[in-house]
């Protein structure tokens, strides 16, 4: 997504000033990791409340369910990679 490509682009600028002033870049990747965890933990929330009428409504099958349990588990390992 266009979000993901500007957290990409950002990263690479917060690398390219270590060799100038390390400790500004340090703050400045904490910054950028703390804003991209709360970003996905918001995209999380609210993809989960979309999850959550989709399934009172019974619009949810075995095989969307499926779906949903594979992409947790790929969050879930990329996740426990760190």
């Amino acid at each position: 997504s266009a979000r993901l490509g500007e957290f990409r682009g950002r990263w690479s600028d917060v690398q390219a000033g270590f060799v100038d002033d390390p400790r500004r870049t340090v703050e400045e990747a904490d910054h950028l990791v703390a804003e991209l965890f709360q970003v996905l933990a918001q995209t999380f929330a609210e993809g989960r409340s979309r999850l959550e009428d989709q399934w009172s409504r019974g619009e949810l099958g075995t095989e969307d369910l499926r779906q949903l349990v594979h992409r947790y588990r790929a969050l879930f390992d990329t996740l426990l990679r760190s």
